[in-house]
């Protein structure tokens, strides 16, 4: 059966070739920043990996189509389209059948990543564990589906707006193998340090390449997760994220916010009542990450020539 997922030439001849590709989510063009910066820092996020000698592969749905590497328009679409929407994993046969132009969370960037061929992914923070998760039982699709889908993510954490510690728990009962990038703390997204540890650490991108290896050796299905703080001299300021995330949620309670909307109308509260410095640091921990995704995802085909 032929595949319904459309790989555009340059990705496809780079993984043939066995040169290194990254795989980029959108929702963070469409949901994540703020028009027209967000068409701004796609094209940046692109442009950091190309410098590198990395070819990069945005993911999204055109028209109903997964599309793993996009061309200008449709990077401009995703970026432009008030109707673009969220999709996630679950979403996608859906999405597919009615045509949706969507863009895709971690958890469907991940499946389609996979899919592909895509061993890398760099992303800013992932999803996790919602506060208040025993009541509601709000968890991000982002963690099952890492328990499932061996690739390696690079991220800043999971959002500081989550249950970090939740969050960390369910990683370790999914078997998701965690480790930090030259830090022994799990990242907090905005913040360097979320409070938690984390029990391993590797300091170079071909350390990550190694543990790769050794996780396919095994015939794991989980995903290698590299957190990769944010340097301290470019967080948020601890003392204002955890005042505005206060505000935060006693006013998405108030408004009643729940599930998919939650994640966006924090982020949106935190960039307005930071004064924009949220949106900054958001920028950063996206360049942070996709650096270190080309240098890990260039560190895994180098060892695969060598072999």
């Amino acid at each position: 059966m032929d595949s319904p997922v459309v790989v555009a030439e340059e990705v496809a001849d780079a993984l043939a070739d066995g040169r290194p590709v990254v795989a980029l989510e959108s929702t963070i063009i469409s949901h994540g920043f703020p028009r027209p910066r967000n068409l701004e820092a796609a094209r940046l996020f692109e442009r950091l990996l190309v410098d590198a000698g990395v070819t990069p592969a945005t993911i999204a749905l055109i028209d109903g189509v997964p599309r793993v590497g996009l061309d200008e328009a449709a990077l401009v679409r995703i970026a432009e389209d008030p109707a673009v929407v969220k999709v996630s994993g679950r979403d996608l046969p859906v999405a597919m059948v009615q045509r949706v132009t969507g863009a895709t969370t971690v958890a469907a960037t991940a499946l389609l990543a996979h899919r592909s061929g895509i061993r890398v992914f760099s992303t800013g923070g992932l999803g996790g564990v919602h506060r208040q998760a025993a009541r509601t039982f709000d968890e991000s699709a982002d963690l099952t589906t890492l328990a499932r889908v061996p690739i390696a993510v690079v991220s800043a954490g999971a959002k500081s707006i989550l249950d970090i510690h939740a969050t960390l728990e369910r990683l370790e009962t999914l078997g998701v193998t965690v480790v930090g990038y030259r830090t022994s703390r799990y990242p907090g997204f905005y913040l360097s340090d979320s409070g938690h540890p984390v029990d391993w650490r590797v300091e170079t991108p071909e350390e990550v390449a190694e543990v790769m290896a050794a996780r396919d050796s095994l015939d794991a299905p989980q995903a290698v997760l590299v957190a990769n703080p944010l340097p301290a001299d470019l967080q948020l300021d601890p003392t204002v994220h955890d005042r505005v995330l206060t505000d935060a949620l006693a006013e998405a309670d108030r408004r009643g916010v729940t599930g998919k909307a939650v994640t966006p109308f924090l982020l949106a509260y935190l960039q307005e009542h930071t004064g924009g410095a949220s949106l900054d640091v958001n920028i950063d921990i996206a360049r942070n990450n996709i650096v270190l995704g080309g240098r890990i995802a260039a560190a895994w085909c180098a060892r695969a020539a060598e072999r």
